[in-house]
């Protein structure tokens, strides 16, 4: 049973006994709480025999909290290690940090868990739709850097080994362009100088997007969430508000008309950016995915790509595998023939390449690799993509916009909504009805029509139909 002593004029300790640990020692969950003005003794010493009692009932069950002690920030910390990193992909686990770190924690961070309240998280969403509030605006380099750069460093390589940065970042940099903060910021640490001495923002931040602040409030409501079911924490404060709502962008892709002129302009370029717009086209894979690629993968009797895995890149980590999206992601994908012709005389150009490398071929089985036989950088695609499509004057989307341009594609000449999803490799056939609502709604209609024309086929206008 639950004993009760007082500590101060108005205040009283409720202790609990949980027993004894290893070494015999006793252990106890204790509370406090203060005598409310107003009340009379024995008014106050059956309301205190009521809290009591629902104090050892709550210890008894498991439902007392230790972690409610915790700030926000060790919370987050825990969920991090305890979950996240062992759980989720090692991209998302780097953009959570990233949310916590440079928002987040300093904003909500100092709050002990179980006292942060709706009203903050309001507060700090607002704070996130004000203008400036953006930390990736762009910077130029000041005089004082190029000051430097001429009588120290003298050479752009020379500046890319002291720093860590490629060829094109230190072109940019040297001749006026603007670069990220983050990189800004890792010239500075590198060369030792304060960091406004040595670049200025081009331009005024602007704000974040409404989807960017729903991923901070998705992220916190996880933490919450997660905290409430660990038994650290009771309730979920992110729940008791409505999440900070954002229209969807509408997706980019192209037609069947511009499909055909993309694969016009793609025929004249180099075979390995030829192949990867092909397959991105005609199997519908993320660019991860498609980077993931290795020969095995490829089955040329039975005209199908096995997708099992993909590529991606993180700094400090460089290019790695890791598991397909989620499991139904694993597919097997028929592709038309002449794919696998053109994947035929890509597989013996490939060879060349690897018998021409000689001993200093690397060993990667991948589809596309580096001229040594390393595994690509998973974007390099992505960043080669923009300027093909300038050079061939088409209109803009991106390499993911292909696999858009497939799905709908498929959508609108009526193809069955299951056949495209396990085609993408969508867990839920919801998924792909919510991405490409706007398809099934024309292949909906083009059903209507294909109706009316095989069923009221033989009926004019002076006829009349009775069921």
């Amino acid at each position: 049973m639950a004993s009760i002593r007082k500590r101060g004029k108005n205040s009283y300790q409720i202790i609990v006994s949980c027993g004894y640990d290893i070494n015999n020692k006793k252990l106890t969950k204790t509370k406090t709480v203060k005598r409310p003005p107003g009340m009379t003794d024995k008014q106050w010493e059956k309301e205190l025999q009521k809290i009591a009692l629902e104090f050892e009932r709550r210890v008894e069950t498991g439902q007392y909290m230790d972690g409610c002690k915790m700030t926000f920030a060790e919370l987050a910390e825990y969920w991090i290690t305890k979950y996240a990193e062992s759980e989720l992909e090692p991209k998302t686990v780097q953009r959570y940090k990233e949310l916590l770190n440079t928002r987040i924690l300093p904003a909500i961070g100092h709050i002990r868990a179980d006292k942060v309240q709706p009203t903050h998280l309001l507060d700090f969403y607002d704070n996130l739709r004000e203008e400036g509030i953006r930390l990736d605006e762009k910077y130029i380099a000041t005089p004082a850097f190029l000051k430097i750069y001429r009588e120290e460093i003298m050479t752009q390589r020379k500046l890319m080994e002291l720093v860590g940065i490629s060829e094109s970042t230190a072109s940019r940099i040297v001749n006026g362009k603007t670069i990220m903060r983050k990189t800004a910021q890792k010239i500075s640490e590198a060369l030792g100088i304060e960091f406004k001495l040595l670049f200025k923002p081009d331009g005024e931040p602007g704000k974040l997007s409404d989807n960017t602040i729903s991923h901070h409030h998705k992220l916190i409501s996880s933490i919450f969430q997660d905290a409430v079911e660990w038994q650290l924490l009771s309730s979920n404060p992110a729940q008791k508000i409505k999440a900070p709502s954002f229209k969807r962008k509408p997706i980019k892709y192209y037609d069947d008309e511009q499909i055909k002129e993309l694969l016009k302009a793609i025929d004249k370029e180099e075979l390995k950016y030829k192949v990867m717009v092909i397959l991105l086209i005609f199997v519908g894979m993320r660019i991860g995915e498609l980077m993931g690629l290795d020969w095995p993968d490829i089955d040329f009797e039975k005209n199908t790509i096995h997708i099992n895995k993909a590529s991606q890149y993180l700094p400090g980590m460089g290019t790695f595998e890791k598991e397909t999206k989620t499991e139904s992601s694993i597919r097997d994908v028929i592709v038309p023939d002449f794919v696998m012709t053109l994947l035929k005389e890509y597989r013996k150009w490939w060879l060349e390449q690897r018998m021409a490398c000689g001993d200093m071929w690397k060993g990667s089985n991948r589809l596309f690799v580096t001229w040594d036989g390393r595994p690509m950088y998973p974007y390099t695609l992505t960043k080669w993509f923009p300027k093909f499509l300038k050079k061939h004057n088409l209109p803009h989307i991106t390499p993911h916009g292909l696999r858009h341009s497939m799905a709908s594609l498929l959508g609108a000449k009526g193809m069955d909504v299951a056949a495209v999803s396990k085609r993408l490799g969508h867990a839920k056939i919801s998924t792909t009805l919510d991405i490409y609502t706007h398809v099934f709604k024309k292949a909906d209609k083009v059903a209507s029509e294909v109706l009316e024309k095989t069923l009221l086929n033989d009926f004019d206008e002076s006829n009349s139909l009775h069921l």
